[in-house]
């Protein structure tokens, strides 16, 4: 597994992708941090997390749209799936790389953090609560989106249907957040990655939301197992 995280880690710097994606979350992150709380002299970064979140709806599918489809293209993935190596270690080696780049692109936005530790009364377990959601949440994207490239060798097929499904999920969040029906904001509200962000983004480490996320990543991770699974066999 630790091979093919490897791999996958370099792959994503030696081509422009790893630097585009974590260029975009920088930029992000420090411009909505500049106008969202330093020219308005305002300490809560909910919101600054929150833009985040839905940015990343639109900028997952980049980081994941080559992760299997591209072995498939190139037939790679045969060579993979007769290697000394489990399954399981060639889709978590990928799915843990996509995560670090994300984790890395992060890392750009720590002076966020240390700004508000010296010029402000900064929540440090709000903030610490928000860069757990915000890695949380990726894991679930990142999931998704690794499960979706699984299912085509085309990077543009896996890239669109990832983008249907994430902004997908986040319109109806949104229209069942300002819907008047209640069984529709329980249900939604229940099973919405965007609707749980919220407990963590105020320092509340609900154990259920902590779960949620983890159960979804492990699902899309064990679909994406047996979608692999099936091809070496086919």
């Amino acid at each position: 597994m630790f091979a093919i995280f490897k791999r996958e880690l370099r792959s994503f710097y030696t081509t422009p992708i790893g630097f585009v994606f974590s260029g975009i979350v920088i930029l992000l992150m420090n411009v909505g941090f500049y106008v969202m709380n330093v020219s308005v002299n305002e300490s809560d970064v909910k919101p600054l997390f929150n833009l985040l979140l839905i940015g990343l709806a639109f900028i997952v599918p980049i980081l994941t749209m080559r992760l299997l489809s591209e072995d498939k293209k190139l037939k790679t993935d045969q060579l993979l799936l007769t290697a000394p190596i489990t399954v399981t270690d060639v889709v978590m080696g990928k799915f843990l790389a996509a995560l670090a780049v994300f984790v890395i692109s992060l890392v750009g936005t720590f002076l966020i953090p240390l700004v508000l530790a010296i010029y402000s009364v900064s929540e440090p377990w709000a903030i610490v609560g928000n860069y757990f959601a915000i890695i949380s949440a990726a894991s679930c994207f990142i999931a998704i989106g690794l499960f979706i490239s699984s299912l085509t060798e085309s990077q543009l097929v896996a890239s669109i249907l990832s983008w249907a499904v994430l902004i997908g999920m986040l319109f109806i969040d949104m229209v069942v957040a300002t819907s008047e029906i209640l069984i529709f904001k329980v249900i939604i509200g229940w099973v919405s990655v965007f609707s749980r962000f919220s407990n963590f983004t105020y320092g509340l480490f609900d154990l259920s939301s902590i779960v949620y996320y983890l159960s979804v990543t492990l699902i899309f991770i064990f679909l994406t197992v047996r979608m692999v699974d099936k091809r070496r066999y086919a």
